[in-house]
């Protein structure tokens, strides 16, 4: 178990901390902005910056003083830091205790046929996969990662998220994995970690942090573009300007609130559907409208829907299939479903950046 007690370090112009948190054997993703804080964590905990004040404990034993090689936490730079001059063998070799145990390493990370070359002959890929190797070859307590896929292109990346998620459930130790990409993230991390200037803004596992952001950062940075001022009515109901909608999270009357409606949580119907005859409309929180704009992201369509009978701009998605059936275009008339669930609020007084 990895134990966080109260990390401060200060920087010309900006502080970090305090950090509390403790990570079991899981990984927990860290998601922040640029220069919010995260490789200062991977930084304090692996002892290349010793922290102003606070504590890191690995299994119960303090690592304050001890040296890089003492502390036994694996850390894994974004460039991969291989030896230039060694081959990915001899990489590995460097950390491990036998030809056994890089033999192990190369046939788990699917690099056995690359051993022999050096790293400026091997994919960006095969660094990444030979630079986890030598670092699994010490057989760390902890493994510290930081962005190791992100200057990968998009189907390796996809392909070594799944090859790295089945990894890290084998280990039994406690990851931090540092990354600016929320689909790795989410993919990966057992707990994410959103920081905002130098602290944890939100931790918890990627479903609950994405659809229930605990403040209107969080919100924002996991894509919650639909964030409206209302005010709770009772009765499990908001209003937001002239529109009233039902929510499965009861909250005081006249409470102000930020209304979050995930695009992701949105449906879009045929708008001929009427939610009294039986159809798949849900017979609350359906609102009428005509399509903005719509913006083809490769896996789905991001569509913008003004709502001309209420005060709402809304942004969903629909998936092709979906996307095709309803005739989306520029001006076409649409309905909006959304389920009470998906409306998620925020208390003002908590949701300020």
């Amino acid at each position: 178990m990895l134990e966080l007690d109260g990390l401060t370090k200060t920087y010309a112009g900006f502080e970090f901390g305090p950090v509390d948190a403790t990570v079991g054997d899981e990984v927990l993703a860290v998601l922040g902005p640029s220069g919010s804080g995260k490789t200062t964590l991977l930084s304090v905990i692996a002892g290349i910056v010793a922290p102003d004040s606070g504590s890191v404990s690995l299994n119960g034993r303090a690592l304050s003083g001890r040296s890089l090689e003492d502390r036994r936490t694996g850390l894994v730079f974004q460039d991969g830091a291989l030896f230039p001059h060694l081959t990915a063998h001899e990489n590995i070799g460097y950390a491990a205790t036998s030809d056994d145990r890089i033999d192990e390493l190369a046939t788990l990370l699917e690099i056995r046929d690359v051993l022999d070359r050096r790293p400026a002959t091997l994919s960006g890929g095969e660094k990444q996969r030979v630079a986890l190797a030598r670092t699994l070859a010490a057989d760390p307590d902890a493994l510290l990662l930081d962005e190791p896929l992100s200057s990968l292109d998009a189907p390796i990346r996809r392909r070594l998220r799944s090859e790295l998620h089945a990894l890290f459930d084998s280990l039994d130790i406690p990851v931090v994995y540092v990354t600016h990409d929320q689909r790795t993230a989410t993919a990966l991390g057992d707990r994410i970690a959103i920081f905002r200037n130098g602290t944890i803004e939100q931790i918890g596992p990627p479903s609950t942090v994405l659809r229930e952001p605990e403040t209107r950062f969080v919100a924002t940075f996991t894509g919650n573009e639909n964030l409206f001022e209302g005010v709770a009515t009772g009765d499990a109901t908001v209003r937001v300007g002239d529109v009233e909608l039902r929510t499965s999270e009861p909250v005081p009357a006249e409470s102000a609130v930020t209304v979050c409606l995930h695009p992701s949580r949105i449906r879009l119907c045929d708008p001929s559907a009427r939610p009294a005859d039986g159809s798949a409309v849900p017979p609350t929180n359906v609102i009428r409208g005509t399509v903005d704009d719509w913006l083809n992201e490769g896996t789905e369509y991001r569509v913008h829907v003004n709502a001309a009978e209420t005060s709402l701009a809304l942004v969903t998605t629909a998936r092709p299939p979906a996307f095709d059936r309803l005739a989306i275009d520029a001006g076409a008339p649409i309905q909006v479903a959304i389920p009470p669930q998906a409306v998620h609020l925020i208390p003002t007084a908590e949701a300020g950046f």
